[in-house]
């Protein structure tokens, strides 16, 4: 049908609208409408495994080359290929390997995003957290929660390495990243190590004394504990569909996760196991622990080993896989305490 006099004079109009629009920072909803509301998830960041053996050697030249005085924090951040260079592993969380060596002080700050550190390589450095000094081994799992003064030092013969895990990318979209120095290099110690852990680790909580709520009060659960607690699941209980054994570190005071923003947990592969393929709407960065297995994330095999890291994003179909004949354990943190309260979650087979 011939276009009239009136359809053109229409068009003209219109063409003058939408020229006008981005001068008043105005936008038509209707000529964007099919990519803002998607029938699925579409997603900018992609699954990627950073090799430990490849990470290695430049974290350690890293650390020959940059002294913690200048950096504060010596730390590789592990960068997701698809969010052109964002400091994130996905939109909500970021994810990076540090580095302290025999001698240093990495000194007392704070900040509003989360933390969580996983202990990778060596031992003998301390973590402080609020006063309280923690001695961490390789598996250790250490919590610094949001604007809480801590810092690290390493007072023993070997360099250490640990995963560091933060919600800087979510808390830096609502706007609300605070940061200060201490006023001296380090914090006063004015509580004994493993003091959290006798209060709060045991069952007992002390009656009377109001207490932080949504973020766990424990400062280190050691590996070794969280290890036997995983291997008894595994000698009496039957392995879940998705994940085979999955022990959830937990705030003792609510029983949910241990930081508001981040879910974190140990996980045991079964030898000779291949576990069901599902997709949920939470991200999840793994770190491989013991042995070797295959995550198979949307169609793509990727092979993991020891303190390898793998980045599953939300809503990517994903199946574990542990060919051998030892157990594969990896160790794991999320986003799902957002997603969930924000009504958010789903998963699907």
């Amino acid at each position: 049908m011939a276009a009239t006099p009136r359809d053109d004079l229409r068009d003209r109009e219109r063409a003058h609208l939408f020229e006008a629009l981005p001068g008043q920072h105005l936008g038509a909803l209707w000529r964007v409408y099919a990519n803002a509301l998607t029938p699925e998830p579409v997603k900018r960041e992609v699954p990627h495994r950073w090799a430990w053996k490849d990470l290695r050697p430049l974290l350690y030249e890293a650390a020959r080359l940059v002294p913690t005085e200048e950096a504060e924090r010596r730390v590789l951040m592990l960068l997701n290929p698809g969010l052109g260079g964002e400091a994130a592993i996905t939109p909500t969380l970021y994810a990076g390997m540090q580095i302290i060596l025999p001698g240093e002080i990495a000194r007392s700050h704070r900040h509003t995003p989360n933390a969580i550190r996983f202990i990778v390589e060596g031992e003998g450095a301390f973590t402080a957290v609020n006063g309280e000094r923690t001695v961490m081994k390789p598996g250790d799992f250490v919590t610094t929660p949001t604007w809480v003064w801590h810092d690290h030092g390493n007072e023993s013969d070997q360099a250490v390495v640990w995963l560091d895990g933060l919600d800087l990318p979510l808390v830096a979209t609502l706007s609300s990243v605070f940061y200060q120095k201490y006023p001296d290099i380090q914090q006063p110690v004015s509580r004994p190590i493993g003091d959290s852990s006798r209060r709060y680790a045991r069952g007992f909580s002390p009656a009377r004394v109001p207490l932080p709520r949504h973020y766990s009060p424990i400062v280190n659960y050691p590996y070794v504990e969280a290890r036997e607690a995983l291997a008894t699941m595994a000698e009496s209980d039957h392995p879940d569909d998705y994940d085979g054994y999955l022990l959830q570190y937990i705030n003792p005071l609510t029983g949910g996760p241990v930081l508001p923003t981040m879910a974190a947990y140990l996980q045991w592969i079964p030898p000779h196991s291949t576990l069901k393929e599902h997709q949920h709407t939470s991200a999840a960065v793994y770190l491989g622990v013991e042995g070797r297995g295959v995550i198979t994330i949307d169609g793509q095999a990727y092979a993991w080993e020891p303190h390898d890291v793998i980045v599953v994003p939300s809503w990517c179909r994903h199946q574990h896989q542990n060919p051998g004949d030892e157990p594969a354990i990896l160790f794991s943190f999320t986003d799902d305490p957002v997603i969930r309260a924000l009504a958010l979650y789903r998963e699907a087979d």
